[in-house]
């Protein structure tokens, strides 16, 4: 049975929800689930905006049905050409052979390399800014290359100022029956998902999520429906503030995230010991996270929102702790930049731990590393107070 939610007199969301899967892009951990928006456009000529995973194929063809009660599939709009928005293009094509497939150059060999249907025979090839008259509706369109992947654009219905965004202002989460973020607390209980969305699937392309912006401020917007999550029509303005801020690396709140590689707990007493002594000096919406038992993507996501950063390990096998090791490595390919940064390190003997981690930040761009680098020789000692104090102090100073 269908499943669909009416967003315009014209306009219906027509996507799905999954929440069996556990992890997106067999990589990202979404234990609230996650939607694949698609949307269907019923004027004189008919359009889908994008497909959807494969995992929803039922749902979705159920709802393109219902949606067209009947009439031809005209266009089908491919803003990005990523498996979870296309894996049901070929099956689409082949329900709907009259479709013509809407898109830009760059997406029609990636088609290619994905399905062997002739691409080229229906393919209408649209460039920045050229337009599709659907009837009442006028439909245009702005090349996002690397937002996040190079074929990316999206479409401004010109008619309903609405923005079919592609990737852009998703979110992980399953949809629950309300479709627009104010139809829920986003703030409370989407936006650290949104933040962990983008960080992880866009932030390495901060340039390029720029440029989009900054084309997408000369438009009016009254909407914006994103490939995930819910559809914005209130208080766009906001969530666009945070993409300004998460593209340009530049930290959401004063906060500080302490990371800690412990093997047998004494890396850790002192990360909560620096911890409660930042608190004694005022410093507020402390995070702290072993890097044995979180998932990366979250402490990426807490290294965008934060303005000051704690790295603590254990040297391991003459290096860096292995877990903090991935997590450092993967914040640089993730391109963080733009914080402050304090080092404590182990070991009972060969301490090398904060040498290392100091030679990964430093290949990240503008990272200031603190100098009061705290060595804990295999538990900390009463008289090495003193310098975690140092540390705290000097991390709070940064904070002013």
């Amino acid at each position: 049975m269908y499943c669909v939610k009416k967003i315009k007199e014209d306009l219906f969301w027509v996507g799905g929800t999954d929440r069996r899967l556990a992890l997106f892009e067999n990589a990202y951990p979404i234990p609230r689930g996650i939607s694949y928006n698609a949307y269907v456009l019923t004027d004189e000529k008919t359009v889908l905006f994008d497909t959807v995973d494969r995992a929803v194929t039922d749902q979705f063809f159920e709802n393109v049905e219902a949606v067209l009660g009947g009439r031809p599939l005209d266009y089908v709009v491919v803003n990005h050409m990523e498996p979870d928005h296309c894996a049901t293009l070929g099956e689409i094509v082949r329900r709907y052979p009259e479709a013509q497939v809407v898109c830009n150059a760059k997406t029609i060999p990636i088609i290619k390399q994905f399905y062997n249907f002739d691409i080229d025979s229906r393919a209408i090839v649209v460039k920045e800014k050229e337009t599709l008259s659907t009837g009442k509706h006028t439909l245009t369109f702005m090349m996002a290359p690397m937002v996040h992947w190079p074929e990316v654009m999206v479409t401004y219905d010109m008619t309903d100022k609405i923005l079919f965004s592609a990737d852009a202002f998703g979110t992980f989460g399953a949809m629950n029956g309300n479709l627009f973020a104010d139809e829920v607390n986003f703030e409370r209980d989407w936006l650290d998902d949104a933040r962990r969305y983008y960080t992880n699937i866009v932030g390495k392309y901060g340039p390029s999520v720029q440029t989009l912006l900054k084309k997408a401020s000369a438009l009016e917007i009254s909407m914006v429906c994103p490939l995930h999550g819910p559809v914005w029509r209130e208080n766009i303005e906001w969530y666009v503030d945070k993409y300004k801020t998460w593209s340009s690396y530049q930290p959401e709140e004063k906060a500080v995230m302490i990371v800690y590689g412990s093997i047998y707990g004494n890396t850790e007493n002192a990360a909560n010991i620096l911890a409660c002594k930042l608190a004694d000096r005022g410093v507020k919406n402390i995070a702290v996270y072993d890097v044995s038992g979180t998932h990366p993507s979250t402490m990426i996501s807490e290294a965008f929102r934060c303005s000051n950063l704690v790295f603590a390990s254990a040297t391991y096998n003459g290096g860096i702790f292995s877990s903090m090791e991935h997590l450092l490595t993967d914040m640089k390919a993730h391109n963080l930049q733009n914080r402050t940064v304090a080092l404590l390190e182990n070991g009972s003997w060969g301490v090398l731990a904060g040498k290392l981690m100091k030679e990964i930040i430093l290949g990240m761009k503008n990272m200031n590393i603190l100098e009061q680098t705290v060595t804990v020789k295999s538990s900390l000692k009463e008289s090495q107070m003193a310098e975690l104090d140092a540390l705290a102090d000097a991390i709070a100073e940064s904070m002013k």
